[in-house]
């Protein structure tokens, strides 16, 4: 077989003990030396190219051992060498985004040995995080804030005095988003340096030498000197300066895309070769000694030196753990149990069957096809998917407008990314109460990706909007119930479902709308237990409160719908229990515990009251069934808060009666 990775011969060509002990400690000999930036620009410019060799051999054998993003950090390694060699990082800030780019970043700033239990419960972080490094100077995971955020430190210098640089790195598709170009419109004439990553292999090799030598030309201290004393010799005759401005757009144009980022006030630089070191620090160098705001424009490949990965970076943007001999493997046809499928995939399924039997059904998604589960249905219905970048606040706006002309569109889409398109879930949806269905991905905890990917606010968020339906499903089939009951309204609705499988209900291929805002029983309890406590689980939640209910003999309900919430069935738990326990995968406050303890008010209903789910702060990254047990919301965690809460509410109630 060939090996996928050609340097990867090196770590790989012999399991002999000849391959180990000093060999091994000798495997990155420039890596190994430098533990912070200031280690990286005492090397002499010939070694770093082999530096970049090793940076990239280190992150295939680190992240095929631990899983995580990987295709678009093999394309980065050169670019991040580049920059902390030229610039004086940490005092020069580097703002990345996207900032699943910067495993290479981290290595080169002191978390080499930190790697081996990236985005692990306790390691280091996917993403830059100002609490782990004096070198990660803003936090970006969520894409297109880079700009803004760098032209912020920009001023900042500029009123303090200070000379320090502000450079912005953005890639993997972030220059789509409106935000951006928002940025770039407000730039001004500060000293800001906005570098596009731009990985989508557009820049043909038979003219990188060419494009190269242009972009180093132009980036120079002498090519700037020159157009500025001519504008100002030209400025005298406007009608030759106009000419010679217009000479200079065409000719450069012809070569370069830089008419659209020079109208925004930048000087244009590039297409340059992103993996030739020696040409990004000659460029960068030449740029960092230029006044006003900087645009260069970079060309990468994601998964560069990683053949595997250069032919298929959507599989490869974030594997798990992988033999990086062999690359990831596909699973085996020989085994018998076939996997359950997960939330997404039953999403994914119900919108092909969906779109078969309504030709009104339109499928959106923010740049997320694979991740939604919608790439079955942009193959077997083309004409009515629409990806629309990484841009949620158009993509809830322009599902809105479809639905106003009687379209039905299904916005699927990540339970942390419609933050981002809070207002227009507002303003554009719930205001004119349009049937947009919001199949939201990811609600809960994910895991390694932590906080910034939680989803751990939606159902707070939502239920306090008008007109909107909330729906969360305890299984499969009912999520996919769920999402044909929000294609029955003629109003918004939302289903709201975690990341992964579900308990393993077979799903019924016929659907069947449910009844709005009506719960189910799950369990009841048995006997004459003095104590009768009544669970409320919602979504997720349902089956370890099923199981904490069997252990502790309380009634159990699944919930279904957040908003509508079950006002009779409140009732009817209330009036026949002495408690209520709540149990929901998002943050406590404003959620589904909090809209039943509402309902109990309203209908003046007085009954003991526990609400679990995620506490005020923000969970770290970790296996999400780890991070659960650490919230108390599996089954063992459930049972241990009740019978706690029990000995305390029971404990006045006995004293009173006592005084009685």
């Amino acid at each position: 077989m060939q090996r996928a990775f050609a340097s990867w011969r090196r770590s790989s060509s012999s399991d002999s003990t000849e391959n180990s002990g000093k060999n091994i400690m000798n495997r990155y000999p420039l890596l190994d030396t430098i533990n912070d930036p200031a280690d990286l620009r005492r090397l002499d410019r010939r070694e770093l190219s082999p530096l970049a060799r090793e940076l990239r051999e280190f992150i295939v054998e680190s992240v095929s051992s631990t899983g995580g993003h990987f295709s678009s950090n093999l394309g980065t390694v050169e670019l991040t060498i580049a920059l902390h060699y030229v610039f004086n990082t940490p005092e020069d800030r580097l703002v990345w985004d996207v900032g699943h780019q910067t495993y290479g970043h981290k290595i080169l700033t002191g978390r080499k040995a930190g790697m081996p239990k990236l985005r692990q419960k306790g390691g280091i972080a996917g993403f830059p995080r100002r609490e782990e490094s004096i070198y990660d100077t803003f936090g970006t995971a969520h894409s297109s804030t880079s700009i803004s955020a760098a032209l912020g430190m920009a001023v900042a210098a500029r009123l303090s005095g200070s000379t320090r640089k502000a450079v912005a790195i953005i890639g993997d598709g972030a220059i789509t988003a409106g935000m951006a170009f928002e940025a770039m419109n407000n730039v001004g004439r500060e000293n800001l340096i906005v570098i596009l990553n731009d990985n989508d292999m557009s820049i043909s090799e038979s003219i990188g030498a060419l494009n190269n030598y242009l972009a180093k030309l132009m980036s120079g201290r002498f090519y700037a000197a020159t157009k500025k004393t001519a504008e100002k010799i030209l400025s005298a005759t406007p009608t030759f300066m106009e000419i010679a401005k217009r000479v200079e757009e065409h000719a450069k144009g012809m070569i370069t895309p830089s008419t659209m980022f020079e109208e925004f006030g930048f000087n244009y630089t590039g297409p340059i070769d992103g993996h030739n070191v020696d040409v990004l620090v000659d460029t960068l160098r030449n740029i960092s000694m230029l006044d006003g705001p900087q645009f260069l424009h970079i060309a990468t490949r994601k998964g560069q030196g990683y053949k595997l990965a250069e032919d298929d970076p959507i599989n490869y943007h974030g594997p798990a753990k992988f033999d990086p001999k062999i690359g990831l493997l596909k699973a085996s046809a020989t085994v018998d149990a076939k996997p359950k499928p997960t939330y997404t995939q039953v999403f994914g399924d119900w919108l092909c069957d969906m779109a078969r039997a309504d030709k009104r059904l339109v499928g959106i998604t923010p740049a997320m096809r694979e991740g939604s589960g919608m790439v079955k249905f942009s193959q077997d219905f083309p004409d009515r998917y629409f990806d629309v970048a990484i841009a949620e606040q158009h993509a809830v706006t322009f599902a809105a407008a479809l639905a106003a002309d009687g379209m039905r569109p299904v916005l699927a889409i990540y339970s942390t990314f419609l933050q981002r398109g809070y207002d227009q879930l507002i303003h554009d949806v719930a205001i004119q109460n349009l049937p947009v269905v919001f199949a939201l991905d990811r609600g809960g905890l994910v895991g390694a990706d932590g906080p910034t990917h939680h989803g751990a606010f939606d159902l707070s968020y939502l239920r306090c909007i008008p007109n909107i339906t909330v729906m969360t499903p305890a299984d499969e089939n009912e999520c996919r119930q769920m999402l044909f009951t929000g294609m029955t309204l003629d109003s918004p609705s939302a289903i709201r479902y975690p990341r992964g499988a579900g308990p393993g209900v077979a799903i019924e291929k016929e659907m069947t709308a449910l009844a709005i805002g009506k719960g189910v029983l799950v369990r009841e309890f048995k006997g004459f237990d003095t104590r009768r406590v009544a669970i409320l689980a919602f979504g997720s939640m349902v089956k370890p409160a099923s199981d904490a209910g069997e252990e502790l003999n309380a009634t159990v309900a699944n919930m279904r719908f957040v908003k509508p919430i079950d006002h009779a069935l409140v009732f009817k738990l209330a009036t026949t229990h002495d408690y209520f326990v709540t149990v929901e995968e998002n943050v406590v406050m404003g959620g589904a515990g909090s809209a039943v303890a509402e309902s109990l008010a309203a209908q003046d209903l007085n009954i003991p009251i526990l609400q679990l789910g995620l506490p005020d702060q923000f969970v770290e990254h970790g296996d999400p069934a780890a991070l659960l047990a650490d919230c108390g919301l599996n089954r063992e965690g459930i049972v241990q808060s009740v019978r706690a809460w029990l000995a305390r509410t029971d404990a006045p109630i006995a004293a009173q009666k006592a005084v009685c």
